[in-house]
C-alpha cells in the first residue's frame, strides 16, 4: 500500500480545538433554553451540539421540542456567547507555541459564523496564525458531518485532499474530514473533552486520537526544536 503523500496544508476546527470555548458555549445555550422552558444541562449541550452549526442545532432542539424558538433566539445566544468569551476565553493551552512552530500551511474551519471565528480568535491572541484563511459552514451548503467545509478549504488554498491533516474534537467533525478524504487526528485536551471522547473519535474514523498539543508536531511528521 503506498504511503500517504507529504502533509502540506493543516486544517484546525476552531472551538475545542484552538480555543476553549465549548464549555462556554454550552453553559450560555444551557441557560439561554432552561429560561425558555426546554431544560437542558451544558453537559446535555456537549453531548448533543459540538461541533455542528448554529442552524442544526436549532434545528434539532426545534425538531425535539415539536415548536419553534422564539424571534431573537439565535441572536440572543450569540450576544451572550460574545460577552462570555470576552470575559473568559482562553486559547487551548501549549497552541501558541505549537503554532509558533510550525512551518506548513494551517487555516481554520469552523461551525461557528465567521464573526465568531474572529472574534474567538482575536480574543485569545492566535488571528495572526491564521489570518485571511479562516473558513466558516456558512460559506458551503452542507455543513459537518459532511465534507464541504473541508473541500472547501483545501480548493481556497490550493491543497489537495490527500495532503491534508484535519484537527477535530467532534464526532461530526471527524466524519467530515473523513468524508473529505483528509487524514483526521482527533484532539480531546478542550475542557469539554478529556478520555471520554477517546473512543468515539477513533469510532468516527480519526486515524489518532491526542490529548495535548505540544503532541500535534510528532504526529504531523515535523521536527521542531523547542
Amino acid at each position: 500500500m503506498p504511503s500517504p503523500p507529504p502533509v502540506e496544508l493543516v486544517i484546525f476546527d476552531c472551538d475545542g480545538v484552538l480555543v476553549d470555548s465549548e464549555p462556554i458555549s454550552a453553559r450560555v445555550m444551557a441557560d439561554a433554553l432552561s429560561e425558555i422552558g426546554y431544560p437542558v444541562t451544558a453537559a446535555d449541550c456537549i453531548a448533543r451540539y459540538t461541533g455542528i452549526s448554529m442552524a442544526a442545532v436549532t434545528a434539532m432542539i426545534e425538531n425535539d421540542w415539536g415548536r419553534p424558538l422564539p424571534d431573537g433566539f439565535v441572536d440572543g445566544v450569540r450576544q451572550r456567547d460574545f460577552e462570555a468569551f470576552a470575559a473568559e476565553l482562553e486559547p487551548v493551552a501549549g497552541v501558541e507555541s505549537v503554532l509558533d512552530r510550525l512551518e506548513i500551511a494551517k487555516c481554520v474551519a469552523s461551525s461557528g459564523a465567521p464573526e465568531k471565528i474572529r472574534f474567538t480568535l482575536t480574543a485569545t491572541g492566535l488571528i495572526e496564525h491564521f489570518e485571511p484563511h479562516l473558513f466558516s459552514s456558512r460559506e458551503v451548503v452542507h455543513g459537518k458531518p459532511a465534507s464541504d467545509l473541508f473541500l472547501y478549504a483545501a480548493r481556497e488554498m490550493g491543497t489537495e485532499p490527500d495532503s491534508c491533516v484535519v484537527i477535530e474534537d467532534s464526532v461530526a467533525g471527524v466524519q467530515a474530514g473523513r468524508a473529505a478524504g483528509m487524514r483526521v487526528l482527533g484532539f480531546t485536551g478542550g475542557g469539554h473533552a478529556g478520555p471520554r471522547m477517546r473512543a468515539p473519535l477513533l469510532d468516527a474514523g480519526a486515524d489518532a486520537v491526542f490529548d495535548r498539543m505540544e503532541k500535534l508536531a510528532l504526529l504531523l511528521g515535523q521536527a521542531v526544536t523547542p
